[in-house]
């Protein structure tokens, strides 16, 4: 579904990634952990396009990333690329049902479909009474939450995470790991997620090892 062959990242004289292959199947939930300035989050960022190699491909759906040309790419990856980050970056001037609607709005997708499907989203996530509330009127779980209702409001091929539940406390990030999963199972999503947390790593079908800028 998407590989990475021969990847390789500098940054000034710092050499991030020295040649990393990888592949990920649709319906995987995938970990990449290794301690911090291993490549995790550079690697992650190649692959969802935020971010350029120096050296290697990128194919995911038979479409070479490293030849989209840059507006190409931001259509490719609105379409195909959910993200979740640790800190989730919601949009604090607008509720959490816009904040959800607005990749579906930048697709060009009309406005009412994409409003029902970010109201079943965050029913799903269990958010329907937070529709109307901005970010600051939301606990830390409950905005993570509606970060992942935003990262799939497109049905993306995949869901990239970097260290989703880094910034939450022990019980939101038990929920959000079981979240991850139930929508692997229920809906074939692919997971490819950085990490520093064991316990959602063990969970994973996969997961890889990153050591001084290759998987090893």
């Amino acid at each position: 579904m998407i590989s990475g062959k021969d990847i390789h990242k500098r940054f000034d004289k710092v050499e991030v990634l020295k040649g990393v292959d990888i592949e990920i199947k649709r319906g995987e939930v995938v970990s990449i952990v290794g301690p911090s300035g291993s490549g995790k989050s550079t690697l992650l960022h190649i692959l969802g396009t935020l971010d350029k190699a120096d050296k290697g491909t990128v194919v995911m759906n038979n479409t070479g990333l490293h030849t989209l040309t840059p507006r190409q790419l931001a259509a490719f990856r609105n379409q195909h690329i959910g993200f979740v980050f640790q800190f989730h970056h919601l949009l604090p001037e607008f509720t959490a049902l816009e904040n959800v609607c607005i990749p579906g709005w930048l697709a060009g997708r009309k406005k009412p479909e994409v409003k029902e499907s970010a109201e079943k989203l965050l029913q799903m996530l269990g958010l329907s009474h937070r529709l109307e509330n901005k970010p600051g009127q939301m606990s830390g779980g409950e905005q993570q939450r509606v970060a992942v209702a935003r990262a799939l409001i497109n049905q993306p091929d995949i869901v990239m995470a970097d260290e989703p539940t880094g910034n939450l406390d022990s019980v939101n990030a038990k929920e959000l790991h079981q979240l991850f999963f139930r929508l692997r199972d229920e809906f074939n999503q692919t997971f490819l997620i950085v990490t520093h947390n064991e316990e959602l790593a063990e969970l994973s079908d996969r997961v890889l090892h990153m050591k001084d800028g290759k998987i090893s």
